[in-house]
């Protein structure tokens, strides 16, 4: 296997599935020509041709409106939307129209499509680009969101959210495409939507997160290792829905959670496993469920982002405050 960054994962995805599904098709701004603004569609136009894989007008809304009416004649649509922070202009194709068509229509018709997104801070983007919003997506029936954190769950993630019929919310955090390389299969396999991966496994204290703050609990539980406590990682992979049976089970395995999430506090994806955990495994806990995350403010400035965005030593104070509670 062949040793990959998670946008090469990602564009070995795509290319995998444009290949085996004539209906499959890629399109958003300057994802053509110039392969995407992080090259995940490079080289893809070339391949497949203008018909398979195309640029579109600066137009979230069009994006949108395009993808859902090719989803009814047929197609599977993979729409990029060039910064997750813009998903506000697009916010009625996919809230009022996308994750209701298959209610709306009794079953009879649905909408096979994949939003592609990058996201997250820790790169220093210029203000919205890196808005983590995925709790806005969260709350919404009939989505799937789903927050890969490795290359290899990138690539068989993505292609089991392309050839899903209900709507995917498929958010690639930025400071994850080329920070590390892991082993990837070349040809096709699925990572399971809708399931949970155990990271790490341990028996004091359990953090469960997802995307970008996988990599910060991991430097996290390796600094705690060296002191006695054993931490479990939980990858929830899939934020919506959650894994609710592989996070219980966890948690009564420990007796000890922290939840951990980059976005502000308030309504994010943090609170709902907490709220799960309250109202399921309450009894096995032995302490307070500790929570890390971003302040309840507007995400800052470049400059200022470091100073704002959680981290390892955050994840590490808390799981220690927890385990000597």
């Amino acid at each position: 296997m062949a040793q990959k960054t998670m946008i090469q994962a990602i564009t070995d995805a795509l290319a995998l599935e444009l290949e085996k599904d004539e209906n499959v098709l890629v399109f958003g701004e300057d994802v053509g020509h110039n392969g995407g603004v992080f090259r995940a569609t490079e080289g893809l136009q070339e391949k497949f041709g203008e018909d398979r894989v195309f640029d579109t007008p600066l137009a979230e809304s069009g994006i949108g409106g395009l993808s859902i009416g090719l989803s009814l004649e047929g197609y599977r649509p993979v729409p990029e939307i060039q910064f997750f922070g813009f998903v506000f202009e697009v916010m009625d194709s996919i809230a009022g129209q996308m994750s209701r068509t298959r209610y709306r229509m009794g079953g009879t018709r649905h909408m096979p499509i994949t939003v592609r997104a990058p996201f997250g801070g820790g790169v220093h983007t210029p203000e919205l680009h890196a808005d983590n919003l995925e709790g806005l997506m969260a709350q919404t029936p009939g989505l799937r969101v789903v927050i890969p954190s490795n290359p290899y769950d990138a690539k068989g993630l993505l292609i089991s959210a392309i050839r899903d019929n209900d709507p995917v919310i498929f958010l690639e955090h930025m400071k994850l495409y080329r920070s590390f390389r892991e082993e990837v299969p070349e040809g096709e396999y699925t990572v399971p939507l809708d399931k949970a991966a155990i990271t790490r496994e341990g028996t004091d204290v359990t953090v469960i997160t997802y995307g970008a703050m996988v990599r910060e609990a991991i430097k996290a539980a390796d600094k705690l290792e060296k002191d006695g406590i054993s931490v479990e990682i939980v990858d929830l992979r899939t934020v919506a829905p959650l894994d609710v049976e592989t996070i219980i089970a966890s948690v009564e395995k420990t007796g000890r959670v922290v939840v951990v999430q980059e976005a502000q506090k308030q309504a994010g994806v943090g609170a709902q496993v907490v709220s799960e955990i309250s109202e399921r495994a309450i009894l096995s806990l032995e302490a307070p469920i500790g929570r890390v995350s971003a302040p309840d403010t507007v995400f800052p400035f470049g400059q200022a982002e470091s100073a704002w965005l959680p981290n390892a030593a955050d994840i590490e104070a808390k799981v220690r405050e927890i385990h000597e509670f």
